[in-house]
């Protein structure tokens, strides 16, 4: 082996001592519920600018295409208006223009623009509205608008200028300005010859005609900007899909944080079995009588007519705890019976602190009733 390979070796294990789990980790596992929730909440979403604004064209144009009549008539009205009335504004002029007059006459003229302006912006905030929800769904989040000083990071500021999505967006707008254009200059080049009999024909025809060859190129670029709508989204997904990827150790400092540390947990539940155990192991004292299995299990049981109706397993327990069980039975003068069906029946269906189910009264009772003999005999 060469110097130099030993060098290489050497150098590359060394430093991998210098990373640390999850810091320097490959981001391999794909986000969880709760990383998703937290980039929702903060505005950050698979969301395409690009897909909204080619569905608000399209309505643009559509609704452009269904209201054109009115949309003509209502500007002819406009200039019929300003223009039939520039003898009277004359007039009003000779005598003395007030402020009022005025503004009486641009109030008139913004309600008519308003009116014509109206039915765009009504499907264009509707159409806007149902496609961002489509794709994020809906949720309201005011963290976006929040001022952040990092924002204000001139190097921050230069790092997003010349970052890889940066030049992504500016590729894409140059494609898209390109494609837009050329699809443009194709489809006017064609109406090329009616264009140049706006100056033969009447005003209404002339409108008619530019309003028809403005709606067929407006929908072709509407079409074209879908399609790179669609790719962007795509991309968008996919991006953001990596970006929220997490490493193997975040999976594991974010299942500890929201369920807590595994080895906490478990020390806990035994802690509480351990306890549990303690409380059953003081109450075997009060038993009448123990079943075992031999080995295996015990349980113990106590009948009280006043306090139940049916004996209660007060303690049950296998291998090393049925041992305990029964020296604590022994020590305290409690029968130890050997049952090895019943033990078991006991053990596997019988809660602590429950009353034996009715199909065990006989053999309890037989068992009992031996027990309370012997003692009475004694």
């Amino acid at each position: 082996m060469s110097k130099g390979t030993t060098v290489e070796n050497r150098l590359r294990y060394q430093l991998q001592w210098f990373a640390k789990d999850g810091e320097g980790g490959e981001k391999t596992e794909p986000a969880t519920q709760k990383k998703l929730e937290d980039a929702r909440k903060e505005g950050k979403v698979a969301k395409s600018k690009e897909l909204t604004a080619a569905f608000d064209l399209i309505v643009l144009f559509l609704v452009l295409r269904f209201f054109l009549s009115y949309v003509g008539d209502s500007l002819l009205g406009i200039f019929t208006y300003i223009y039939g009335g520039m003898a009277d504004f004359a007039k009003i002029n000779a005598v003395g223009l007030t402020t009022a007059t005025v503004s009486a006459l641009f109030q008139e003229l913004i309600t008519d623009w308003l009116l014509i302006v109206l039915p765009f912006f009504i499907f264009g905030v509707v159409i806007t509205m149902l496609v961002s929800i489509v794709q994020v769904g809906w949720k309201i989040s005011a963290k976006p608008m929040q001022p952040k000083i990092s924002k204000f990071n001139p190097i921050n500021g230069f790092k997003r200028i010349f970052s890889k999505d940066s030049l992504f967006e500016l590729l894409k707008s140059v494609i898209k300005i390109g494609v837009i254009i050329y699809v443009a200059y194709s489809s006017i080049r064609n109406e090329v010859d009616d264009l140049f009999l706006l100056y033969d024909i009447s005003l209404n025809q002339a409108v008619s005609l530019v309003g028809g060859i403005i709606l067929d190129t407006g929908l072709k670029i509407s079409l074209v900007y879908l399609v790179v709508g669609i790719v962007d989204f795509i991309y968008q997904k996919r991006k953001f899909n990596e970006d929220m990827k997490m490493t193997k150790q975040e999976v594991k400092d974010e299942y500890k944080n929201t369920e807590g540390d595994p080895q906490i947990k478990g020390q806990q539940r035994r802690r509480m079995q351990e306890a549990s155990q303690r409380r059953m192991m003081q109450d075997v004292p009060k038993a009448d009588v123990v079943i075992t299995n031999p080995t295996h299990f015990a349980a113990a049981l106590k009948y009280d007519a006043s306090e139940s109706t049916a004996p209660v397993l007060i303690a049950k327990g296998e291998d090393y705890l049925a041992l305990k069980i029964k020296e604590t039975a022994r020590e305290n003068g409690i029968e130890v019976v050997e049952n090895k069906p019943l033990a078991r029946m006991l053990y596997y269906n019988v809660d602590v602190g429950a009353e034996i189910p009715p199909e065990l009264y006989q053999s309890v009772a037989e068992i009992l009733a031996m027990v309370y003999h012997m003692k009475n005999a004694g």
